[in-house]
């Protein structure tokens, strides 16, 4: 009988044990974070907030993320049976996953995202996922941002050493010992586009914004 590793690796038990060991792995880090203090004011102050990272940059992040459990936050994964991995490991996390991306379920999962967003007040979303093209910019953050009247705000994670693997998101790993910087940057609030073209050139904004935090 041959064995569905994907299926295995999905599960809550071990997607558990995933979890623990990055914790566990990301504790030899030397981490560092930058700029969080505005946006959380913001958040605690009644405001809406949208995280938006590159694809390549979750895995340091996940560890520290857990903080803001007590905000009831989500993110949208993708409905692949990897997305399903990684819903289970942000759970584990305090994250809840919507399920969907461009391609399969992704109005319904966009529009349970908005809602959320209005209710809970904050979610993060992954820009070029889940299959890039790696500094594209896609338009569900955008728009993502103006039907729930959220500031978005984007992070990077920099890093002196690290494993990087030949896939198209040029996913990458910190080294054992590494310092590794969580940095977010300042609240974009776009106003209400009026037609396409401003749409567009908020989308491009963005991407212009969050390029040079890519590791090539």
């Amino acid at each position: 009988m041959r064995l569905n590793y994907k299926k295995i690796l999905a599960t809550t038990v071990v997607s558990r044990f995933i979890y623990q060991s990055v914790c566990m792995y990301g504790r030899i880090f030397h981490l560092k974070i930058e700029n969080e203090s505005p946006w959380l004011r913001h958040l605690d102050n009644g405001g809406k907030i949208l995280l938006c990272a590159w694809h390549q940059q979750f895995f340091p992040a996940i560890g520290y993320f857990k903080k803001y459990q007590r905000y009831a936050p989500h993110i949208m994964i993708s409905s692949s049976r990897d997305g399903e991995i990684i819903a289970n490991i942000a759970k584990q996390a305090g994250w809840d996953a919507i399920r969907g991306s461009s391609s399969r379920g992704g109005k319904k999962a966009l529009r349970h995202l908005i809602h959320q967003l209005k209710k809970t007040r904050l979610a993060a979303h992954i820009v070029d996922g889940p299959r890039g093209p790696l500094g594209n910019v896609k338009p569900g953050a955008i728009r993502l941002a103006h039907l729930a009247d959220a500031a978005i705000v984007p992070f990077y994670v920099f890093t002196d050493r690290a494993w990087v693997f030949n896939s198209w998101d040029r996913f990458f790993i910190p080294k054992p010992a590494a310092t590794v910087f969580l940095r977010f940057g300042d609240m974009i609030k776009f106003e209400a586009p009026r037609n396409a073209g401003d749409f567009e050139s908020q989308r491009q904004y963005l991407e212009k914004t969050m390029r040079p935090g890519l590791i090539p």
